[in-house]
């Protein structure tokens, strides 16, 4: 019961297994490092300190997005120039129209919101941006138009020049995500075209932050991924977990934690298992061994907060050594 409440409460709060490793989060906190330090001096330079406070505030959040998530949709160069370019253009034209109204920060950022919805062009800090042509005082408004082309699009040029220079000395992090190298496409992985992704994604009618060519090559890596032999009796072992691989709240792994040996009648004994993740955590059960083995799409070990396929002996090796 506790398991399955701590797993709701997970969901809930949107925490989430990371597959990224401690070099990539290294290389996006140095990438992030040298991209807003550039930023700084330059609108430092151009805006007194209090100005350049707001602007340098809105360009932080893109060097998340920019060195974090180099190859996501919010994360490419027109979603970069169009969010930011549009979104100081509306807060500008807002606070000239409706100088010091108490409505104006919030229409700004929400006609901010709808015009990067149409130029496709979404970029959450842009939403900053436009607040900050109407908040960020005398300095900025003074500049009125102009605050368009510098320091926003100037910034935005520079740090822009840093993504591309930086991701480009490591090949999985290429920038913009065009540049990436693509898998060699399976034919019709799983039955599944473009047109049905296309149709599913309608369906869903929310933006996510992938792009479509991107959610393709997903499904390709995971196509031949699971191009693996199913499981046999002989493949459940002690020690080993086993993930069925369902979607959702159906998703188990389940341990083996006592079991008959390999050889004669064994095979067709009862093992004795606990899940550890998913759904059911904590609960224990006993099943006959081909059962485990249907029950099973892959044998499975833990790799940081997330599970990846391995062999069932890789599985026992893994357990054994605490991973």
């Amino acid at each position: 019961m506790q398991g399955g409440f701590w797993q709701y409460c997970q969901r809930l709060l949107g925490w989430g297994a990371d597959s990224t490793s401690h070099l990539e989060k290294y290389l996006a906190t140095l990438g992030a490092f040298v991209g807003i330090g550039l930023i700084y001096a330059v609108t430092h330079w151009l805006l007194p300190s209090e100005a350049a406070f707001w602007v340098v505030a809105s360009m932080g959040a893109s060097a998340v997005l920019l060195f974090v998530v180099p190859h996501g949709a919010l994360s490419q160069p027109w979603a970069v120039i169009g969010g930011h370019g549009l979104s100081a253009l509306v807060g500008v034209t807002c606070q000239q129209l409706l100088p010091d109204s108490p409505v104006t920060p919030a229409l700004a950022v929400a006609l901010a919101i709808l015009a990067m919805q149409y130029a496709r062009c979404i970029h959450p800090p842009g939403g900053a941006t436009a607040l900050s042509a109407v908040i960020g005082g005398t300095a900025i408004h003074d500049l009125g138009f102009a605050f368009v082309l510098s320091p926003v699009l100037l910034n935005v040029a520079i740090i822009l020049l840093v993504a591309v220079l930086f991701n480009c000395l490591f090949p999985w992090r290429r920038y913009p995500a065009a540049l990436a190298r693509q898998p060699q496409p399976l034919a019709n992985p799983g039955g599944l075209s473009p047109e049905d992704f296309y149709h599913a994604l309608r369906q869903v009618d929310s933006y996510l932050d992938i792009r479509f060519d991107d959610l393709l090559e997903v499904m390709q890596l995971a196509q031949q991924h699971a191009q693996a032999k199913r499981l046999v009796a002989a493949d459940i072992l002690l020690g080993a977990c086993y993930s069925n691989a369902l979607p959702g709240d159906a998703w188990a792994v389940r341990q083996v934690i006592d079991a008959a040996g390999k050889s004669g009648r064994g095979l067709r004994d009862q093992v004795i298992y606990k899940v550890v993740a998913g759904s059911g955590l904590g609960n224990t059960g006993v099943c006959r061994r081909q059962d485990m083995a249907s029950w099973a799409a892959s044998a499975v070990a833990r790799q940081g907060d997330g599970w990846i396929r391995v062999s069932p002996d890789e599985s026992v090796a893994s357990a054994a050594s605490g991973m």
